[in-house]
């Protein structure tokens, strides 16, 4: 029905990172050292996808997709690396208008990060090399993965985006304490995108062969129906949490933040409910 391959699920989280990846730092917001930690996160998990394909049962294309996944993650690492003197657009604006600011308020001249004028700045679209690569690699992970082979390829891609921005989210959060400033609107976009994916994911699962014939029984999960129904609770959970987390971002106070991240704790681990316990019945279910 459908085959649940620890390569393609780590190729998936693996891609739909690095494609959200590109949707923060397009904006010119975030600091360059997040891209440092996305990059070297979603490439490593790349890597274990090609290791675990390959001891556990290749997809000689997904494989080789992946392969090709960390070698643009490194080249896009090594450029931004390269470019780090120059910072980031908006970044650098922030800086000198708050530097300039608590100048005139106290007559103080703090010491501010200074950046390079005369380096070129990271290009955000080398972001996008590696996840275009990993979408051909899930095409082939899904075909190999069970029939109807297009629901089978649907559900690869969607989970890919879905448990891709729910990670990069809660990660995202956590970098507000290492970028005290940083505008919510990075977040905010995560989060409502998180939101917009979370209906097609679940549409999919939902689908015959599906977990929608799990709830009415006619597919055993073996346990008498408490698996299907511990998925429906995750799959609510999750959309309930991303409801939450938008709430939490409308305060004002800085804490908000904070409270959405750990918000969004809880949704990657409801996220993954809904995606993983999906596979892993279907995988092995009886009729």
């Amino acid at each position: 029905m459908i085959r649940l391959d620890a390569g393609t699920f780590l190729l998936q989280w693996a891609t739909g990172g690095l494609a959200f990846l590109w949707v923060t730092t397009r904006r010119r917001e975030v600091s360059i050292g997040y891209g440092w930690l996305m990059r070297a996160v979603f490439g490593l998990m790349a890597a274990l996808s090609v290791v675990v394909g390959l001891r556990y049962g290749s997809v000689p294309v997904r494989d080789l997709c992946a392969v090709g996944v960390v070698v643009a993650t490194a080249v896009a690492l090594w450029s931004s690396w390269v470019h780090r003197a120059a910072g980031v657009e908006y970044q650098r604006e922030r800086v000198q208008v708050r530097s300039a600011r608590v100048a005139e308020m106290t007559g103080i001249q703090r010491e501010e990060q200074t950046f390079d004028p005369t380096v070129g700045e990271f290009d955000p679209r080398l972001d996008l090399i590696a996840p275009a690569i990993g979408v051909i690699g899930l095409i082939a992970g899904g075909l190999h993965a069970g029939d109807p082979a297009w629901l089978a390829v649907a559900r690869t891609l969607v989970g890919a985006a879905f448990l891709g921005c729910v990670s990069d989210a809660m990660l995202l959060g956590h970098w507000y304490l290492t970028q005290p400033g940083l505008p919510r609107a990075p977040l905010n976009e995560m989060v409502r995108l998180l939101g917009y994916i979370w209906p097609f994911e679940v549409f999919l699962l939902l689908l015959p062969p599906g977990m929608i014939e799990v709830l009415s029984g006619s597919i055993d999960d073996g346990y008498n129906g408490m698996l299907g129904w511990f998925w429906l609770a995750s799959a609510v959970t999750t959309v309930g949490l991303v409801v939450v987390t938008r709430m939490a971002l409308k305060e004002r106070q800085y804490s908000a933040v904070m409270a959405a991240t750990g918000l969004l704790y809880l949704a990657l681990l409801t996220a993954f409910g809904t995606d993983l316990v999906a596979r892993a019945i279907l995988s092995g279910a009886t009729t």
